[in-house]
């Protein structure tokens, strides 16, 4: 059996794709078994070697005592015979699933597949996804045939970046596989890693859709108290003041409003509604909530220039400092993040627009985006955005934002109310 070769050592396992997902899960197996990292970047892999993680979630000694090999040679990849896929699974412009990191990856290891070798996807997909688009790529780069030369299996990647409390080892792994055996395999080597314990999802099929509704679901709550913060500032009361008081109630859900960017909220909903989309069914509330947090940006940006105008200022003059450029709070990741959204709004009314982030790389921003990061504030702004809510950002107070501003008139947009009752003399607005 696979699992026993493997924690005796007489195999390899391969983790394909080195990023948020894969690093962890390949350092977590290389304290056990012998591991394989394969990535398509060949600055990343050294970093690896050298114990840094390109992706600065993970610190040097979590690389120590582990049994692995960080390559970028496809030959290196004929000594494993247990495959984890976990590579990107974007949408590309027209929000349609962009599947091309994923089969690639199927294409690599259908080079290197053998008779007897399993084969585990990561990614986070649409249900079928596995069956239907990626095992006939690994069938016709082999030669093989699917289930009696080589089982497959899916395991929905559940890590949360920035996250040190819910990790690889905390969280139930979802398992599959394509038969009871192979199901049993997966199981038993996941088990090695994960203090948690594993689910033994009744299909692939069913662990997909396991994966892509947790997102789903966030993205439609979320969407929901984004339009009522747009509702309520229409009525003129504070969205913060309403949840606190709806709180008290035991089964009022805690989500908060902001915007919804990243690889995984922002993204996983528009697989669902393709695979929807194809079986002859429009999903409306999934995209009404993608609509709702889509625009999220767009509202933000201008609700902060109408607050400029209404202090009578020429918005073509006028100086915003946007605080925050990454997806989330206190990483670096910057995929699809929404703040860009805002940055774009405001240079619509022709506003100069400056970005500070202590996390994000101004490379990186200029490469994806078109704008750089400031080193620190310059001069005074007519308004500050306070767009992602680094732990930085956390504990400054009215004097620092009225230090950057005119003396008579200023404006505070605190996207995520973290400010809420500290801010007296400047005009202050939060979603």
């Amino acid at each position: 059996m696979i699992y026993d070769k493997l924690i005796n050592k007489d195999t390899k396992l391969a983790v394909i794709g080195l990023g948020y997902v894969g690093l962890p899960i390949a350092l977590e197996f290389a304290k056990k078994i012998k591991v394989i990292g394969f990535d398509i970047n060949r600055e990343r892999v050294q970093m690896m070697r050298n114990n840094i993680d390109p992706s600065n979630e993970l610190s040097s000694e979590e690389f120590e005592g582990t049994d692995i090999l960080f390559t970028s040679d496809i030959q290196d990849l004929k000594r494993a015979t247990f495959y984890v896929i976990a590579v990107p699974t974007p949408i590309d412009e027209s929000n349609l699933p962009d599947l091309k990191p994923l089969l690639s990856a199927s294409k690599t290891v259908g080079k290197v597949l053998k008779k007897g070798d399993y084969v585990v996807y990561e990614s986070t997909v649409y249900p079928g996804c596995t069956e239907e688009d990626c095992i006939p790529v690994l069938e016709k780069i082999s030669g093989l045939k699917f289930n009696e030369d080589f089982k497959v299996g899916y395991s929905p990647e559940r890590i949360n970046p920035g996250d040190k409390v819910h990790t690889l080892q905390t969280i139930v792994k979802v398992v599959s596989g394509c038969d009871d055996e192979s199901l049993e395999q997966i199981a038993k080597t996941y088990e090695l890693v994960v203090d948690a314990g594993v689910h033994r999802a009744a299909s692939i099929k069913v662990a997909e859709a396991a994966k892509i509704i947790e997102n789903t679901q966030r993205d439609v709550n979320i969407a929901l108290i984004n339009e009522l913060s747009i509702i309520f500032n229409r009525i003129g009361i504070n969205t913060y003041d309403v949840l606190d008081a709806a709180g008290t109630k035991w089964n009022f859900l805690p989500f908060r409003p902001g915007l919804v960017g990243g690889h995984c909220i922002g993204v996983d909903p528009y697989y669902l509604t393709h695979k929807a989309k194809k079986t002859g069914y429009h999903a409306k509330v999934i995209n009404s909530g993608r609509y709702v947090n889509d625009s999220m940006g767009f509202y933000i940006g201008k609700q902060t220039v109408k607050k400029i105008l209404a202090q009578g200022k020429n918005i073509m003059d006028a100086r915003v400092l946007v605080m925050g450029a990454t997806f989330k709070e206190d990483v670096s990741d910057i995929r699809n993040s929404k703040v860009i959204d805002v940055i774009k709004e405001l240079e619509s009314f022709s506003v100069n627009v400056e970005v500070v982030d202590p996390h994000a790389s101004s490379k990186e921003l200029k490469h994806e985006y078109g704008f750089g990061l400031v080193d620190e504030p310059t001069g005074e702004y007519d308004a500050v955005i306070v767009a992602v809510n680094h732990k930085e950002y956390l504990d400054l107070d009215e004097n620092y934002f009225k230090s950057i501003m005119p003396v008579d008139k200023g404006v505070l947009t605190d996207i995520k109310g973290i400010y809420k009752g500290k801010i007296k003399q400047l005009e202050y607005w939060s979603l």
